[in-house]
C-alpha cells in the first residue's frame, strides 16, 4: 500500500488581506492630520486678517502711512493726516502761554493779539511747509520700504499712549525727538499738535518778524520768552 503524503499549503492571500486595512488606517490618519493643519492655517490667516484690519484703525498705522506718504511725497495723504489749522493754533497758544504773567502781558498783550490774526495765515503756511520738510527728513529710514513693513516696525520709533480718542506719540529717530498729539477721525487719526524745537523756532521768528518795531527792550524780552519754547523752558 502506498502512504498518502501530507501536503503543507501556505495561504499567501492572508498577508495581502491584512496589508490593505493597514494602509487604509494610515490614509485616514494622514487625512485627519491634513484637515487639522488646514484648519490651523486657516485660523492663523483669519486671525492675522482681523488683527491687520484692527491695526489699520490705530494711531500707529496712521504714523506708518504718514511716513510712507512723506517719502513718496504724497502731499494729499500727508495733508489728510495733518490738521494744519489746529497745529498752528496750538503753536500760537504756546506763544501766549510762554509770555503770560510777565510785564509783556500788560504792555504787549493787545498788540500781540491784534497782530496774530494777520500773522496766522502765514504761520499756517510756514507750519505746513516746515512739518512736511521735517517729516521727509525724519522718515528717511522708511524710504523704499513697503508700507506693510513700515507699519510693523513703527513701534520701534514711536512710543504711543492712547486714551479713548486721543493719543500722544513720542517719536525718536536718530536722537531727535518729536511729540505729536493725535485725535481719532473715523477709521483714521489726525495730528492736531506738534512739539518740535526747530519748528517752534521758526514760529517764534515769524511772530517777532510781524510785531511792531517799537519797544526794543520789550521785544527783546518777548524774544527770550519765545526762545524758551525752543528750549522747552517755562
Amino acid at each position: 500500500m502506498k502512504r498518502k503524503r501530507n501536503r503543507i499549503v501556505i495561504n499567501l492571500d492572508s498577508n495581502v488581506g491584512s496589508a490593505r486595512p493597514r494602509r487604509g488606517r494610515i490614509g485616514r490618519v494622514l487625512l485627519i492630520i491634513a484637515v487639522v493643519l488646514l484648519v490651523l492655517v486657516g485660523g492663523v490667516v483669519a486671525a492675522g486678517y482681523f488683527w491687520w484690519r484692527h491695526y489699520q484703525s490705530s494711531p500707529a498705522y496712521t504714523l506708518a502711512v504718514l511716513a510712507d506718504a512723506s517719502q513718496r511725497k504724497d502731499t494729499a495723504t500727508v495733508d489728510s493726516i495733518l490738521d494744519t489749522e489746529k497745529i498752528t493754533d496750538d503753536f500760537v497758544a504756546q506763544v501766549r502761554q510762554r509770555t503770560a504773567g510777565s510785564v509783556l502781558n500788560s504792555l504787549w498783550s493787545s498788540q500781540v493779539d491784534s497782530n496774530l490774526p494777520s500773522v496766522t495765515p502765514k504761520l499756517r503756511e510756514t507750519v505746513h511747509d516746515e512739518i512736511v520738510k521735517e517729516l521727509q527728513r525724519l522718515t528717511q529710514p522708511a524710504a523704499g520700504k513697503p508700507l506693510f513693513l513700515v507699519a510693523l516696525v513703527i513701534g520701534r520709533f514711536a512710543d504711543i499712549k492712547q486714551e479713548n480718542n486721543t493719543a500722544q506719540a513720542q517719536v525718536n529717530i536718530s536722537d531727535e525727538h518729536l511729540r505729536l498729539t493725535m485725535q481719532s477721525a473715523g477709521d483714521r487719526w489726525r495730528i492736531t499738535a506738534v512739539q518740535d524745537d526747530k519748528l517752534a523756532k521758526e514760529i517764534s521768528d515769524d511772530v517777532l518778524r510781524d510785531l511792531p518795531a517799537r519797544g526794543s527792550e520789550l521785544q527783546e524780552e518777548l524774544r527770550k520768552r519765545l526762545e524758551n519754547i525752543k528750549n522747552g523752558k517755562k
